[in-house]
């Protein structure tokens, strides 16, 4: 769909289309002023201010913001011409096609487009190149010949015997043959080319017509060039050629629009004030749209000349290019953006066309066909003239006092023809010819605020709804009703049905008959607040919070959520003269038909058919009014007006055929995926079994695109179509070996499906375990393994007889020699004993030994660590724990091998247990770490030793056997405090070494917070 509808995010306007109020010399501007609603014609196009324009730029998706041209292919992919590359538009997404993408194009200038009579795409670009999109998906460019000119292909066109023709920028024409020959002709003396204009035509005499900025160039099919005739009296300046659908050649020469008719031209249009024309369509109505360079947008047509001015809607600048697509909506190519024009089922009445606000309460057409507006701004009267005027209800304010406007709630007529209008905060005013006659305020006995309602009944008695119930109003002032059960509290709705006063209301409704009240029960299913009753064939349906109620002959039928109905609160019900019924609602106005709705409340399951319209259909807002009234009525016309929270709309039934007779949408296969990767799918495709196909459709409609309706049916799998609602995808997995064709089909609302149908056919190749002869093999095999199971088992049966005379030979054996080995048993287990004495001693040894090295490892010293720190800090003699750690020893390992790092590491404990006391423990602690513990040693003769030991590192030769190599290490020393633990001793020794690995290695560092008294 377009901007006005967003799948993901895209942002746009809706914005009603006004015609410009400048008076254009010796031109009748039409449709000035909002016109009455029997002014709209049944059949042909509508006025402009009937349509909606969507926008688009780069916020929602375009590269480009400037569209220099516009085609639409026949399988009904939009395209677009930007100076990022070429856009094809599929209703939803827009899908750009430049110099980075695959298939890729050679320039992302694009100069023009063109669809040629067997529907192929034809592009040129800023580098003259020419491409055309061939059926696989992939573009054809043709080489150039050694003449053809580098420029900007502005245009082009092919003439009846399929030659292609060039219009390039300063540098003539080109003609591109059949069999791919390529002729080039150069500007000819005294013919204005190399000043063209964007626009070249080709008539049915393969006539080549050529606009330039200095008049009209005519190619003649023997090749001779020569000027517009003089007897044309065409003006001096920019000229140039259109050739409509129909075959029709219209010319435009500076603010003139012409028709060729047989060899002259007719004048159609002078248009003076407007400048340069840049671009034309005739659209299927005949009419003529004239796009300008910085003037907007002209219709001329059966409404006249109609004009979208620029800055309205459409930016200041030209507009490049229109196209009407196939369903009729116009498209325009601007410098600043692509917009849309396209038709609407409802037409708006809103403050830009004189309504004094935007958000209307109120509508009541008179006993004289006047139609009365009341909302946040006042009271409005929109006369059969088609003007509005504003009504000055109030008439005592002082001269130049300002006020607050009138917030008008309700409004009716009584039996003399006079109105009585409610109002939110004013009480009720009654005008006679359009003036005051009378305010009834809280000092005539209205209760303040709210006036929501206001009926006459049949004998003549106005009565009006406020926030504390019922009042009558006569001559004499207001009058609360003795009558006993009438609602107390805010009024939401009245009206009179058959001799009957219908009371709507926050506590339901009731019904008064003479002096009595009766209560309608719609609290049983959940309905609490009552918007509006309305008459239809002697039913009463009501409007409330939970849905449409029917009450007919005393008993209530409900249509509401579970019957199908997309909203829930509904605030009026208007029957039309041709069987639907317009029910009103804050998320769009719904249209059922009235059969439907009496069997959706006989009690059907089906859900009831409804349509439900938006801004997109044509509503200044979606959200319609209510707890107002009317707050929605047929005038006498047929038309039915509408108050919305942005202006009063209206809709004529008898145009409900042209806006509802589309043409289902085409549909297209748009993308195929393998477990997530795109794959080709032009034609039949063979695919490998067991993965997921994921397959993109799109109805390539351009009228409320999100509203389409898909189905699809797999042939070879599904027995019949499968309702997919609004989804654009479909998945499979793990599809059985076959041929299979997948058919998508695309409906609009409530409109047919498509005939032809999308169509993908696929195959699903078998697995390995699913092949012929993959059987063939198994059954085989299967069969060899029963013969050897056979073959074996027999072996087995022979040979369990001589396993069991052998077994009874053995077991005297075993008797014979089970004496001896009882004798043996005792030998061995004081041999066993003994081993296991000697093994205990090995285990100990081991659990507290390094296997690499030899030294103690960690548990041999935590345990030592431990006595000694508790030895230390009872007598008081200092004791120092070094953490050594050799540098760069992963290196080793990585450069020489693990085995030369083992060797290193076994050196480096014979050197430093050479360097350490005999007093002093070296273990290993893991890796290439190492602790020495230094017991009655201070820190000056700890760093002494390491010193020592770092010397002895420093000359020992030949680590490990290898040449060069040099091993290093980097030390902590921490001396230990009286209130230390063993791990906070090896956490400060650590961290010192660490400080020593940061220093750059090979580094002594001591504690940095030695004790203030040594022990």
């Amino acid at each position: 769909m377009g901007a006005t509808q967003t799948r993901g995010g895209r942002r746009g306007w809706r914005r009603w289309l006004l015609l410009c109020a400048t008076w254009l010399p010796a031109v009748a501007i039409a449709i000035t002023a909002p016109v009455a609603a029997d002014a709209h014609p049944a059949v042909g196009p509508p006025p402009l201010r009937d349509y909606v324009i969507d926008e688009w730029t780069t916020r929602n998706g375009l590269p480009h913001n400037s569209l220099r041209d516009i085609a639409q292919t026949p399988e009904g992919h939009l395209w677009f011409a930007t100076w990022e590359g070429a856009v094809r538009y599929n209703g939803i997404d827009f899908t750009v096609v430049g110099r980075g993408t695959r298939p890729g194009l050679r320039d992302n200038g694009i100069g023009a487009l063109y669809v040629d009579p067997a529907g192929r795409l034809w592009l040129s670009d800023s580098r003259g190149n020419l491409g055309r999109l061939q059926g696989d998906g992939h573009w054809r460019f043709w080489e150039r010949a050694r003449d053809w000119p580098q420029a900007l292909i502005l245009d082009m066109a092919m003439d009846s015997r399929g030659r292609m023709w060039l219009l390039f920028e300063n540098h003539g024409m080109g003609r591109l043959d059949p069999d791919d020959r390529f002729a080039y002709f150069p500007p000819p003396a005294g013919i204005p080319l190399p000043a063209s204009f964007p626009r070249i035509a080709i008539d049915a005499e393969d006539r080549l017509w050529v606009g330039t900025m200095d008049g009209l160039v005519i190619r003649q099919p023997n090749g001779r060039w020569e000027r517009a005739p003089p007897r044309w009296n065409l003006p001096s300046g920019l000229a140039w050629p259109y050739r409509a659908a129909d075959g029709s050649l219209w010319l435009v020469a500076s603010d003139r629009i012409y028709r060729l008719q047989g060899d002259g031209v007719v004048l159609v249009r002078h248009l003076p004030g407007l400048g340069h024309f840049t671009a034309m369509l005739r659209d299927r109505n005949g009419d003529l749209w004239l796009g300008t360079e910085n003037h907007g947008l002209l219709r001329i047509g059966a409404h006249g000349v109609e004009r979208l001015a620029a800055g309205d809607v459409l930016p200041n600048g030209r507009i490049a290019s229109l196209l009407e697509d196939a369903e009729g909506n116009i498209w325009v190519g601007a410098n600043g953006g692509l917009f849309r024009l396209r038709e609407t089922l409802f037409s708006a009445i809103t403050r830009r066309d004189g309504v004094s606000g935007d958000y209307v309460r109120a509508i009541f057409e008179d006993r004289d066909g006047d139609l009365w507006i009341g909302g946040g701004g006042g009271l409005d009267r929109l006369g059969a003239d088609g003007r509005i005027r504003h009504v000055e209800v109030r008439n005592d304010a002082s001269p130049g006092e300002e006020r607050d406007a009138l917030s008008v709630l309700s409004i009716a007529q009584g039996e003399d023809g006079d109105l009585w209008i409610g109002t939110y905060a004013d009480g009720v005013f009654r005008l006679r010819d359009g003036r005051l006659q009378r305010r009834y305020a809280q000092d005539a006995g209205v209760p303040s605020g709210h006036v929501r309602a206001i009926a006459v009944d049949d004998a003549g008695v106005v009565w009006a709804g406020t926030r504390r119930g019922l009042v009558t109003l006569d001559g004499d002032g207001a009058h609360a009703p003795t009558v006993a059960g009438l609602p107390q509290g805010l009024i939401t709705a009245l009206a009179s049905i058959d001799g009957a006063l219908w009371i709507g209301s926050v506590e339901g409704a009731h019904v008064l008959r003479g002096d009595k009240v009766e209560r309608i029960d719609l609290e049983a299913s959940g309905a609490r607040s009552v918007f509006g009753f309305r008459s239809v064939h002697g039913d009463v349906w009501i409007a409330t919070d939970r849905g449409l109620y029917r009450h007919r002959d005393g008993r209530l039928a409900r249509v509401g959520l579970e019957q199908g109905l997309p909203v829930d609160a509904v605030f009026q019900l208007v029957p039309d003269h041709v069987g639907n019924a317009w029910v009103t609602s804050n998320r769009g106005v719904l249209r059922i038909r009235m059969d439907a709705l009496d069997t959706a409340a006989d009690g059907s399951t089906a859900p009831v058919p409804n349509e439900r319209y938006t801004e997109a259909d044509g509503l200044p807002s979606a959200q319609a009014n209510g707890s107002s009234s009317p707050a929605a009525i047929l005038r006498r016309d047929g038309s039915v007006w509408i108050a919305t929270a942005a202006g009063v709309a209206s809709v004529d039934p008898a145009r409900l055929q042209r806006y509802l007779d589309r043409q289902p949408p085409p549909t297209v296969i748009e993308r195929v995926e393998l477990d997530g990767r795109a794959v080709p799918f032009n034609a039949r495709t063979a695919l490998p079994g067991g993965k997921r196909i994921g397959v993109s459709y799109v109805g390539l409609s351009y009228v409320m695109s999100d509203r389409i309706r898909y189905r699809t049916r797999l042939l070879g799998l599904d027995a019949d179509w499968i309702e997919r609602d609004r989804q654009r995808t479909v998945e499979y997995m793990g599809l059985p070996p076959g041929d299979y064709v997948l058919q998508v089909a695309a409906a609009h609302p409530g409109g047919p499906w498509t005939q032809d149908v999308a169509n993908w056919a696929f195959t699903i190749k078998p697995m390995w375990w699913q092949r012929a002869d993959t059987r063939v093999v198994a059954v085989l095999l299967l069969l060899a393994a029963l013969f050897v199971l056979y073959r074996y088992l027999v072996h087995r049966y022979r040979t369990k007889n001589v396993r069991l005379a052998r077994l009874v030979n053995e077991r005297t054996r075993d008797l014979q020699a089970q004496a001896e080995r009882l004798l043996a048993a005792d030998r061995e287990r004081a041999q066993l004993l003994d081993r296991v004495r000697r093994q205990a001693v090995a285990y100990e040894r081991q659990a507290r030994e390094d296997a690499l090295t030899g030294l103690p490892n960690r548990r041999r010293f935590d345990e030592v660590l431990k006595r000694d720190m508790a030895m230390a800090q009872r007598a008081g003699h200092p004791l120092c724990l070094a953490l050594v750690d050799l540098d760069h020893f992963k290196r080793i390992n990585d450069t020489h091998s693990h085995a030369v790092g083992d060797a290193v590491l076994r050196e480096a404990a014979i050197v430093l247990a050479a360097g350490s006391r005999a007093a002093d423990l070296l273990a290993r602690l893991g890796g290439e770490e190492f602790a020495l513990l230094l017991p009655h040693t201070t820190l000056d003769e700890a760093v002494v030793i390491c010193e020592r030991v770092q010397q002895a590192f420093a000359t020992h030769a030949m680590w490990a056997g290898v040449e060069g190599l040099r091993v290093t290490f980097s030390v902590g020393v921490a001396q230990c405090r009286f209130d230390d633990t063993p791990a906070r001793l090896l956490e400060r020794a650590d961290a010192a070494m660490y400080r020593a690995k940061n220093q750059g290695r090979n580094v002594i560092c001591i504690d940095e917070n030695p004790p203030e008294a040594r022990l």
